[in-house]
């Protein structure tokens, strides 16, 4: 028996794997009780539309927390993407109301400055080693701020090709049908999965938010990805910021308000640990699907309030946080890059 096939070896490396999967493991296994226990409970719970309306009406969201997975995974935090998103919205209507731009060049346009933004606030992370709270939530503040110098009052959009585009469904089984904007936020998931766990980028973000001296010292490029990881997460919202407009069919600076929390929270339920270096990009795609699900149990209820939405992710966020505790072995955040 080779020293690989050894059982004094195999043993440590199982135990490893069951600590890394475990939360992944607990999220959908709470994903597929919660479905099952309003299956038992409504009638017409588990027909294949209600599931759809998850993607539908959570897929910006979605998109939000596959960029803040791989901030959070490299070590980071990004406090900025609900308001990167509502300044997309506006922009998007600015440019295509009020001074006739082609929508596809003001979208091009609404992703660069996403993108953008997003990879400054991590240059000055990287640069100068400020805390990525500090620099996140300023960029929350700026870009709130210029969405709200565009435009006070909300921009209702009737262009036609965006309101073409809004109306658009796609069949995906017998009785059920996506939205455009839900079929990119499945794109982006597939795409995340690729990019976190068969790129050199993905091992970098891992190797950066499990250790950033180590990965250093290992030759990884830190500061680019760094740098990186923020313009994914600017991208993300931004595009996130696109969906949403086809989603309201308007723009307005007070769209998304406490969206950042929701994608944060989304992240952690998926089992992605708040330390950095480990989760995954699939973990958070059921994080989602939690937090539509526990809407959707209270829609079909129609006695509770819609506060109790929030007591439920509460709890929820409580009790990962305390899982991802016992996991890390009392490992804290590293809050800022050396």
């Amino acid at each position: 028996m080779s020293a690989v096939d050894s059982p004094v070896l195999a043993a440590p490396r199982a135990r490893r794997w069951q600590r890394a999967h475990l939360p992944l493991m607990v999220t959908i296994a709470l994903f597929l009780a919660m479905s099952l226990a309003g299956g038992v409970m409504f009638d017409g719970f588990l027909s294949p539309q209600v599931f759809a309306n998850l993607l539908i009406d959570n897929g910006f969201l979605l998109i939000v927390a596959v960029g803040m997975t791989f901030v959070i995974l490299a070590g980071g935090i990004d406090l900025s993407v609900g308001a990167v998103l509502a300044f997309s919205t506006v922009m998007l209507a600015e440019l295509v109301q009020r001074h006739g731009c082609p929508p596809l060049l003001a979208i091009a346009l609404v992703l660069a400055l996403g993108t953008g933004f997003g990879a400054l606030m991590g240059w000055l992370i990287q640069r100068y080693t400020l805390a990525p709270f500090v620099v996140t939530l300023a960029g929350m503040f700026l870009a709130r701020g210029a969405a709200t110098l565009l435009s006070v009052d909300s921009i209702n959009i009737d262009q036609p090709l965006l309101v073409a585009v809004a109306s658009v469904r796609v069949p995906v089984l017998p009785g059920a049908s996506l939205t455009l904007g839900a079929c990119i936020a499945i794109v982006v998931v597939l795409a995340g999965v690729l990019l976190a766990g068969w790129t050199r980028f993905g091992r970098a973000v891992y190797a950066v938010g499990g250790n950033p001296a180590s990965a250093r010292l290992m030759g990884l490029p830190v500061p680019r990805t760094v740098v990186s990881v923020y313009a994914l997460s600017g991208f993300c919202a931004a595009l996130a910021g696109v969906v949403y407009a086809l989603y309201m069919l308007s723009g307005y600076s007070q769209h998304a308000l406490g969206l950042e929390l929701d994608a944060i929270a989304a992240v952690v339920i998926g089992g992605t640990l708040l330390a950095g270096g480990r989760g995954h990009v699939s973990g958070t795609l059921f994080g989602v699907l939690i937090l539509g699900q526990i809407q959707t149990l209270i829609v079909f209820d129609g006695t509770l309030s819609s506060w109790w939405t929030r007591i439920a992710v509460g709890v929820l966020l409580l009790v990962f946080c305390l899982l991802q505790r016992v996991l890390a072995g009392g490992r804290h955040p590293q809050g800022e890059y050396l």
